[in-house]
């Protein structure tokens, strides 16, 4: 895509953001193509105007305040900003460079600004006030009396009940921290991308298989250099840590992630300080001891105490069950070459992953020729066909915003058009770690129509090489069906409203779709559909499936253990209840580390390297959606590990794991649904009454009665 500024001049004349509504594009998708890096600020500016307009419109209105002239237009309105806005912000995580990082500074400022003209407006607050209190009266069905109070809980929880004094204050605050978790968002990436070391003697690469040494070399090439690469990016540290035999490599590489952004130039600490500073005062603007407090009234889990009960009810669980697989990996690391007293985190996943092989026998090298991307992607479309009926095929006619990216249309069990699908795999310098999905359009309904969302999953898989095809690890293909588990909650759902269409529910109802679907991969009637050698076409053979399931739950407490460090971190700093003072005598990166040290502690069972800590490059909490949330991936494990025992109870009666019962009801309670009510209503109407922590425990390996 042109992303790069054009010659073109940016006027509403010629400016494609502008003109949407007459887009030839197939399904009125972003003519991609066409685009330019200069046109997004005119069109923000203009949305912003227009935007505006149809506030005044809603306050203005000489009728009385109904639902539909207020609640229905409020909804409707913005239009023109979220199609500028689906486009550029998809575009800056995903296909990023200087100009767009640019922009995207110049923006923050002006979109809290936006927000909060509308939030803070009197006049509106005063109409939709008045819809809200007679709410009881109106005959809305659930979506609409939740949209209504969805609305009005919006409103107050972002100042429209604060004095004017307090509203301003608000006001700074929030643009204030837009600013700062874009910059520590920014710090991770220039981070990321600005360390790497080359290696120039092959010796050094003992232990590293061909598939990462030919990535090592790309990396090399793409840089202008002859060697090997190592860089920051999961493709290249994962296999790394996991197989280099050179220790003090290993060590260099894991410091290097571990201390990115701590101190230097793209330092994140006192960056992290005035956030956490800044949530906490806008929490006590509206009366909250914590900025927990006002996270999580809408969510869930509803309050500090159940987070901290789930975690501590989990640390219980499984903390001597990780304690005792830590030690049986440093037992293994000693009578097999360590030579230091305790193993290190950068000893850690090397020799896990020896254990691993000795004990089961089995490894991702095994496994990666029969999972070859593009028998991975018919796989994972195969099941959402056997158990949604739904259909992709690709459309080269849909433009894409990077030559890597394929586009599917996507087709219900009638051959009706659902929705349109985009697949990003690869890393690139300018798409930012990790993975996860988004849409450039919602569904909604308008005027009798039913606009279907135009859905994406970025990923950052492993490349090609130039003699192997994209071959996957295990753990690259349950990424990306937990990916595709969101894309299918956007893709399947059937809202009246684009604000409670897909994804759109709390954040810990909203990776359910995403790990349940991760399930499947256990399940050898799933494997048989598409696990075969990239070579021979042999399918993936039946000892290492028994090799698989073996080994499924090993490490499985060190895991959990160690997402719940990252929930307690998490949980401390967003439980301050006064700021958070920097300790002048050791300095601000000292006082975080410190701070951060003691959070995790309770979870420990790695050794603590002095220098290091994961706050400053920990993206979830602090330019993320996850503040005060990050306890949700378990909370949302224990309710897919809970929604797929249904359907492994269907399968004893089915003989199928793709079992069409559970897959409608799943489909029509929980993916079709977004938030047009509350979650856990959801959920039972899905389950048939509340889940419970056995099934994931059952999962894991760990006995039901070990729950204090």
């Amino acid at each position: 895509m042109a992303l790069a500024t054009s010659l073109l001049a940016a006027s509403a004349a010629n400016n494609p953001l502008l003109d949407y509504k007459n887009w030839k594009t197939p399904h009125g998708t972003y003519p991609f193509n066409e685009i330019y890096a200069e046109h997004y600020m005119p069109a923000f500016e203009e949305a912003f105007k227009q935007g505006l307009k149809e506030i005044d419109d809603i306050v203005n209105n000489p009728e009385a305040p109904t639902f539909a002239n207020t609640i229905e237009a409020y909804e409707a309105s913005g239009e023109l900003l979220s199609v500028v806005a689906g486009c550029f912000y998809n575009l800056s995580h995903a296909e990023t460079n200087d100009t767009i990082q640019q922009i995207e500074l110049e923006l923050s400022p002006k979109m809290s600004e936006y927000s909060s003209t509308i939030r803070l407006n009197e006049g509106l607050f005063k109409r939709i006030k008045a819809v809200y209190e007679q709410r009881d009266k109106l005959k809305l069905n659930k979506a609409q009396y939740k949209l209504l109070e969805d609305i009005y809980e919006s409103f107050a929880n972002n100042g429209a009940n604060l004095s004017e004094e307090d509203k301003e204050k608000y006001r700074q605050l929030t643009a204030k921290l837009s600013q700062l978790t874009l910059q520590y968002g920014q710090n991770v990436l220039k981070a990321t991308n600005a360390w790497s070391m080359l290696l120039t003697d092959e010796a050094l690469l003992a232990g590293l298989n061909e598939d990462t040494k030919s990535v090592l070399r790309e990396n090399a090439k793409k840089k202008g250099l002859d060697g090997w690469l190592l860089n920051l990016k999961p493709t290249t540290t994962i296999p790394v840590m996991q197989d280099l035999d050179n220790r003090d490599i290993r060590r260099e590489l894991y410091m290097a992630s571990a201390t990115k952004c701590v101190g230097g130039e793209f330092d994140n600490t006192g960056i992290i300080v005035e956030i956490v500073n800044t949530r906490l005062a806008i929490a006590q603007l509206f009366g909250k001891k914590t900025f927990a407090d006002k996270s999580l009234y809408k969510t869930m889990a509803e309050t500090p105490e159940n987070v901290y009960k789930l975690l501590d009810q989990l640390r219980d669980a499984y903390m001597p069950a990780a304690q005792a697989e830590v030690q049986e990996v440093e037992d293994y690391a000693h009578a097999h070459g360590l030579y230091a007293a305790h193993i290190e985190p950068w000893d850690f996943s090397y020799y896990s992953k020896k254990l691993k092989k000795e004990k089961y026998d089995i490894s991702d090298d095994d496994l990666k020729p029969y999972f070859e991307l593009e028998n991975v992607k018919k796989g994972v479309f195969d099941l959402a066909e056997r158990l949604y009926g739904i259909k992709f095929k690709e459309n080269k006619k849909i433009q894409v915003y990077h030559p890597e990216v394929t586009a599917y249309e996507v087709f219900d069990e009638k051959g009706k058009f659902l929705a349109v699908y985009y697949a990003d795999f690869h890393p690139r310098d300018g798409k930012r770690g990790g993975a996860w999905m988004n849409d450039f359009q919602p569904q909604f309904i308008k005027n009798g129509k039913d606009h279907r969302p135009h859905i994406v999953n970025v990923m950052n898989f492993t490349r090609p090489t130039a003699d192997k095809p994209a071959l996957f690890g295990y753990n690259e293909v349950r990424t990306f069906l937990h990916e595709f588990g969101h894309g299918l909650h956007g893709m399947l759902t059937r809202c009246q409203y684009a604000s409670q269409s897909g994804t759109n529910v709390p954040r810990d109802f909203v990776e359910l779709p995403s790990q349940f679907n991760e399930n499947f991969l256990d399940e050898k009637e799933f494997l048989d559909t598409f696990a075969k050698h990239y070579k021979t076409g042999e399918a993936l053979p039946q000892d290492l499936i028994d090799k698989m399931h073996a080994s499924q739950t090993y490490m499985a407490a060190y895991g959990c253990v160690r997402q719940l460090s990252f929930g307690y971190l998490d949980m401390a700093w967003h439980s301050l209840e006064q700021p958070f003072e920097v300790n002048e005598t050791i300095g601000t990166i000292e006082s975080v580390t410190r701070f951060s040290d003691d959070a995790m502690e309770q979870v420990r069972v790695l050794p603590n390297v002095p220098g290091t800590q994961m706050c400053c490059s920990f993206t979830h909490i602090f330019s993320g959606g996850y503040a005060a949330g990050y306890y949700s991936y378990k909370w949302s494990e224990l309710l897919d590990a809970d929604a797929f025992s249904v359907f492994k109870a269907a399968q004893k009666k089915s003989g199928t794991i793709f079992d069409k019962k559970a897959a409608k009801r799943f489909r029509e309670n929980i993916l079709e649904k977004g938030g047009t009510e509350k979650a856990m209503d959801l959920y039972k109407r899905f389950r048939g009454g509340e889940p419970t922590i056995n099934a994931l425990l059952e999962r894991d390996g760990i006995k039901v009665q070990e729950i204090k």
